[in-house]
């Protein structure tokens, strides 16, 4: 099945935000945030993220340009490109 990549690392780096103070401001333990950056993050903890991070939820994923216009079928998992 196919999975986006996380870029959270990356926004955190745009916006000048070490991981300590990520952490600070969602209200965890820096060791806790660090856990789930490391595995599969949950939609509440991503949510959290983004709030902190003051971006949309979306972008805390990487849009690789020959994904875009393009939908995943949930069941199956394949692809189709979406034409306009």
């Amino acid at each position: 099945m196919y999975m986006q990549e996380l870029r959270i690392k990356e926004v955190m780096q745009e916006k000048g935000i070490t991981q300590k103070r990520l952490a600070e401001q969602m209200g965890v333990a820096e060791i806790s945030l660090s856990r789930s950056l490391r595995g599969n993050p949950t939609l509440e903890t991503l949510s959290k993220i983004a709030e902190a991070l003051e971006v949309d939820i979306v972008d805390l994923f990487e849009c690789k340009k020959e994904e875009e216009n393009t939908i995943i079928c949930p069941k199956c998992g394949s692809r189709f490109k979406l034409l306009e």
